[in-house]
């Protein structure tokens, strides 16, 4: 018999849960020819996308530019380590809509204005959990 494999693939209820218990993520976006990577706070709304807020900056430009992007999110433990992607189109909030997010647990992490309100409508999610069997861990010095 076969050992069963050390990657699980996560439903996507499963998915969706986990994104509701974090709050912190990387958003993936592009900016004229280039991919840029960065960390961003959020919340999960009614409809299931994910909200996010931005200053003006590059990161809105980019996503005035391009509305493709990718959001990830992960966590891991000595066992285990699950990841969350999604592929998705990113647009700002106006007017209504934008106020219907008031009252998600937006919480920022840093003290600076961010007056834009970002969502990002799903395409795509996948999630996977990886069983950690770490086979270097022998080679680590022992503690006395």
């Amino acid at each position: 018999m076969s050992d069963p494999s050390p990657v699980t693939t996560l439903t996507d209820d499963a998915c969706w849960e986990m994104l509701h218990e974090q709050e912190f993520g990387r958003l993936a976006f592009h900016l004229a020819d280039e991919v840029h990577l960065v960390p961003i706070n959020y919340a999960v709304d009614a409809d299931r996308r994910i909200v996010f807020r931005t200053a003006e900056g590059s990161k809105l430009l980019g996503l005035t530019m391009n509305a493709d992007v990718a959001f990830e999110i992960d966590e891991f433990t000595e066992d285990e380590a699950t990841s969350v992607v999604i592929r998705g189109r990113a647009r700002q909030l106006e007017h209504h809509e934008e106020a219907e997010t008031e009252l998600l647990p937006l919480r920022p992490w840093v003290n600076t204005a961010k007056f834009n309100t970002i969502v990002i409508e799903v395409d795509e999610i996948t999630g996977r959990r990886f069983g950690l069997t770490r086979p270097w861990l022998h080679m680590r010095p022992q503690e006395d």
